[in-house]
This record gives C-alpha cells, sequence and structure tokens, in this order.
C-alpha cells in the first residue's frame, strides 16, 4: 500500500481528497500546511506528496524547494495543486500539476501514473518458491520395548 502526504490547507478540500485516496486503497497522510507537511514527510518518507501552491506558514513552493534538498525525500514525486498557476521556472521543483478545481478521476489517475515509475522497481524481486523436496525422508521413531 502506498503512502501519500496530502498537504492542504482548505479544511474541505483536504477531506474530500483524503477519502477519495483512502478508497482507492492508498494510506493518506494529511497536513494542514507546508511546515507540518515537511515534518510529517521526514518522519514517514511517504512515496508521493501531493500539495497545494498557496498555503500558510510554508507555501507550495518553499516545501517542494526543502523536499528536493532532503537527501531522503528529494526522488518523492510531488503533484502539485493550484487555483493559480506556479511559475514556469520552477517547474523542475514537482512532477505534475493539477488546476484547482481538480476532478477526482482526474487526481486520481495522476496519483496513480506517478506511483507507477515511483514503485515499479521495488516489486522486481520474483516470489519465493516453495523449497524443492529433499530425497531424505524423517525415519519414524520406534521405541522398542
Amino acid at each position: 500500500m502506498a503512502t501519500i502526504l496530502l498537504v492542504e490547507d482548505e479544511p474541505d478540500l483536504l477531506s474530500v481528497f483524503q477519502i477519495v485516496l483512502e478508497q482507492r486503497g492508498y494510506r493518506v497522510r494529511p497536513a494542514r500546511n507546508g511546515k507540518e507537511g515537511l515534518a510529517i514527510a521526514s518522519r514517514y518518507l511517504p512515496d508521493l506528496i501531493v500539495t497545494d501552491w498557496n498555503m500558510p506558514e510554508m507555501d507550495g513552493e518553499e516545501l517542494c524547494e526543502r523536499l528536493r534538498l532532503h537527501p531522503a525525500l528529494a526522488s518523492v514525486p510531488i503533484a502539485v495543486v493550484s487555483a493559480r498557476y506556479p511559475p514556469a521556472e520552477k517547474k523542475y521543483l514537482w512532477s505534475a500539476f493539477l488546476l484547482k478545481p481538480v476532478d477526482v478521476e482526474t487526481l486520481h489517475l495522476t496519483v496513480a501514473q506517478l506511483l507507477v515509475g515511483r514503485l515499479s522497481g521495488t516489486s522486481a524481486r520474483p516470489p519465493l518458491r516453495d523449497p524443492a523436496p529433499s530425497r531424505w525422508q524423517p525415519v519414524p521413531w520406534r521405541c522398542w520395548p
């Protein structure tokens, strides 16, 4: 099960996104601003981050910049959700951009696409098979009177 950090300052939108993603089988860690989101990301190391761009305390731009500088989080895909287009010169900070209002199906498809790329390398190990049968069979133990 993939873990998604969801950073959104609007409580209603945070709840809707969380419900939609959890119904699709994801573990969601919610955060109300970038500062809280960074603390949660550092603690839980999510597989994907979905963040708003305009937030109090720490906005999406600063959050993305700090995430890209953090060694354990630098490769985590980030989807930015905003009512306004972020600066084009900052495009390197995120993996996907969604313009508000976001259709829940679009959100789900974007999340699924970003996670496929992220998680495809982790399941490369073949499943373990049952051990080969042995020609050495146990000898029944008999007690002699």
